[in-house]
């Protein structure tokens, strides 16, 4: 067994991942992280990488093994993710109170803070101890900053991953029309929509704009979506012995449906831009190999 073999073994083990794990690690992590070390190499700077999936794709668990596997090769690897920039509760509150109450709950753009996002960025870029933001979605707020991890830069490669990163705003004429219930009952003028829009056009774009490389992961379909942000769900409820703090089946699809018009329009935009496309099929495996743009056909 490889070096590289042997460490994926250890993070299936530790991460309770199935056996069969490995072989999609093989497709897709073990590839991906060669292919990110390579692009490091011989840069002044670090190598800012943004990882894009739906939710239930598998990009936490991609983010995690691709950042193990290039510190196995002795490259400082910092992971951020763009739910620990989540703006607090109370923001939320008040921009619920003050342009729509559906800003109230976390997901869209809008509900972020990329102005934190940059200042982490930056941050990295230089030696020295930097704290990492969290967001602790038990209690729906940022966790207080003593607790958030700290990495001592500067930073080889970033690897900052969530569901809308690299995401670009809509043409204006496709937000008249809603796509779902949550929509047309709770957005019926559309203000919500073209906030998170306009908000792809401004702050999200200039925090998107850092990034060196865009790593996209698309669903088939969206009821895949569904289906993998409900086995999320279960596996949650598992883990906590019972219903908890997780959401019966109505809740989860108004749920999803906050997610649904960005999910759709990133899969339907970003292929044609992203550096590296892994289309998966319904069991979250790559359907062809990476997709590499640059690369011969």
């Amino acid at each position: 067994m490889s070096g590289e073999d042997a460490l994926i073994a250890d993070f299936v083990r530790d991460e309770r991942l199935p056996p069969a794990f490995g072989d999609l690690a093989a497709r897709l992590h073990q590839p991906l992280a060669r292919r990110l070390a390579a692009w490091a190499q011989g840069r002044s700077a670090p190598l800012i990488v943004g990882i894009c999936g739906p939710q239930g794709s598998g990009k936490s668990t991609l983010t995690a093994l691709v950042a193990w596997l290039l510190e196995a090769r002795g490259l400082r690897v910092a992971v951020l993710s763009l739910d620990d920039l989540y703006l607090g509760r109370a923001e939320r509150a008040r921009l619920a109170r003050g342009v729509h109450p559906l800003l109230r709950t976390r997901g869209v753009p809008g509900t972020h803070d990329p102005l934190l996002g940059m200042a982490v960025l930056d941050a990295l870029a230089r030696a020295g101890p930097t704290a990492l933001p969290r967001f602790d979605k038990g209690a729906d707020d940022r966790a207080p900053a003593r607790d958030w991890p700290v990495f001592e830069g500067p930073a080889d490669i970033v690897l900052l991953e969530g569901w809308c990163v690299g995401a670009r705003p809509q043409p204006p004429d496709a937000l008249s029309r809603p796509i779902n219930a949550l929509e047309r009952d709770e957005d019926p003028e559309g203000v919500w929509r073209a906030y998170a829009n306009a908000a792809l056009s401004g702050p999200y774009a200039t925090l998107f704009a850092r990034l060196d490389r865009l790593v996209l992961m698309t669903a088939p379909d969206f009821s895949v979506v569904r289906r993998w942000r409900g086995e999320q769900e279960a596996r949650l409820r598992e883990r906590i012995g019972g219903p908890g703090q997780t959401m019966d089946e109505a809740a989860l699809d108004r749920f999803v449906m906050h997610y649904e018009r960005l999910t759709r329009w990133v899969a339907e935009d970003l292929p044609g831009v992203a550096d590296v496309v892994a289309r998966l099929d319904a069991a979250r495996r790559p359907a062809e190999g990476l997709v590499v743009r640059g690369d011969p056909a």
